[in-house]
């Protein structure tokens, strides 16, 4: 295997604050480290869930990037949870819009979507 793991997500935001207060507070990820490239104009922000860690940029005014489920691209990032329920409770009752539950036919486990203040896909997929 040339892979052992993967190791991060890069997400660049459009609003820096409403999405660090999404992955870190609604979300629960753990903060690893924040600094600002002031030569950059940028925050990153180290986010960590379960092995995999997320990166969170700003950028002065980034372009848009087309976001529909079958455009080109990063499809969706996928979270594993032990209750895909349970997580659907917790995310409605913070106002988040939750797409109804689905069985994967093919491994029959539990999925749904949701989205990231910026409109990317999120899944939660049940261990």
């Amino acid at each position: 295997m040339l892979f052992t793991d993967i190791h991060h997500v890069a997400i660049i935001a459009s609003n820096y604050e409403k999405s660090r207060h999404f992955y870190s507070e609604i979300l629960g990820m753990e903060i690893i480290r924040e600094v600002y490239r002031e030569e950059r104009q940028s925050f990153k922000l180290d986010l960590r869930s379960g092995q995999v860690g997320i990166e969170l940029f700003s950028f002065p005014s980034p372009p848009d990037r087309p976001s529909g489920p079958e455009a080109t691209g990063l499809r969706h990032l996928c979270f594993a949870v032990d209750s895909v329920e349970g997580v659907v409770k917790y995310l409605k009752s913070r106002g988040i819009e939750v797409e109804e539950v689905r069985v994967d036919p093919y491994t029959e486990k539990r999925f749904t979507f949701f989205k990231d203040p910026d409109g990317l896909p999120l899944e939660i997929y049940a261990k």
